[in-house]
C-alpha cells in the first residue's frame, strides 16, 4: 500500500500516530509517516518507533515496493505488531541539519546557472555537488555568494505542478543524473525568494527544506575537485 508521506505538507512535523500496515526485519511499512525515505541525495531519516510494550530504533528510511515506506529496523531489534497503533519521532536535529544542507545546494546551485547537475549527496556534516562544468568560480567567491543568499532570509516554498508545465519548461530540471518522479501526473517545485519576484532558485525536488534561507546559518565551500573532463565537484559545510 501507499504511504501517506506528512513530511511534503509540514517538514517539520517530527513525529505522529501511524497504524503498522507490516513488519519484518527488512522494514516496518505504516499507514502514514514523517520520515522521509531516501532519495534524490538525501539520506533516509532516523528515530525511534514506539508503541504500548516496546520500542524499536529507526536506523533508516528508504522506499518500499507500491509507495510504500520502509522503516528499517537494526539487527535483531524488536518489531511492532501488524495492526499496531505507534508513534514514531525522528531525530529532528539530524533532519533539521539535513534541510539546512539541502537548502544551501539550491542556493549553491543558483549561483552557477546554465551548468547541468551530475551528481550530489547531502550530508550531516559534509554537502557535494557535481557541475558540467569546465572552470568553476573560485571557493572564495562562492562562499561570499551563499553567506550573501543566507543573509537575505529568502522565503523557500513548493507547489505541484502539471508535468506538462515541466515539459514546457525543461531548462528547470538541472539534476542531468536524477530525474523528478513521472507518472502521477505532478511534480512538485521548489522556489527559493519571494513570489513578486525572480526566483532566485526554481526547480523539481521531493526532499525536505527550511521555510527561510537565514535558517541555513552560516555556510562555506571548503573544496573544489577536478573529476573528469568537465566535471567539477564542489563541497560545502555548515557551522553548528
Amino acid at each position: 500500500m501507499t504511504t501517506e508521506l506528512l513530511f511534503r505538507d509540514d517538514a517539520y512535523a517530527t513525529g505522529c500516530d501511524a497504524l503498522v500496515v507490516s513488519a519484518s526485519p527488512a522494514g516496518v511499512v505504516l499507514d502514514r509517516t514523517v520520515f522521509y525515505p531516501q532519495a534524490g541525495g538525501q539520506p533516509g531519516d532516523a528515530g525511534t518507533m514506539r508503541w504500548p510494550g516496546g520500542e524499536m530504533p529507526v536506523a533508516n528510511t528508504v522506499k518500499g515496493e507500491a509507495g510504500a515506506v520502509l522503516h528499517v529496523p537494526p539487527e535483531g531489534a524488536d518489531l511492532p505488531p501488524t495492526g499496531a497503533t505507534v508513534t514514531v519521532e525522528l531525530d529532528w536535529q539530524r533532519r533539521h541539519r539535513l534541510m539546512r544542507m539541502h537548502t544551501a545546494l539550491h542556493l549553491l546551485c543558483s549561483l552557477i546557472p546554465g551548468a547541468g547537475v551530475t551528481g550530489g549527496q547531502i550530508g550531516a556534516e559534509r554537502s557535494r555537488l557535481d557541475f558540467d562544468l569546465a572552470e568553476p568560480p573560485t571557493r572564495e567567491w562562492l562562499t561570499e555568494g551563499l553567506r550573501a543568499l543566507v543573509g537575505a532570509n529568502h522565503p523557500v516554498t513548493d507547489r505541484w505542478v502539471d508535468e506538462a508545465e515541466l515539459d514546457a519548461n525543461p531548462g528547470l530540471v538541472r539534476t542531468l543524473s536524477v530525474k523528478p518522479p513521472r507518472g502521477a501526473g505532478q511534480v512538485r517545485l521548489v522556489r527559493i525568494g519571494a513570489e513578486n519576484a525572480a526566483p532566485v532558485d526554481l526547480q523539481p525536488c521531493g526532499g525536505t527544506h527550511v521555510r527561510h534561507t537565514g535558517e541555513i546559518g552560516t555556510v562555506t565551500v571548503t573544496k573544489l575537485e577536478n573529476k573528469g573532463k568537465q566535471n567539477r565537484r564542489v563541497y560545502l559545510v555548515l557551522e553548528e
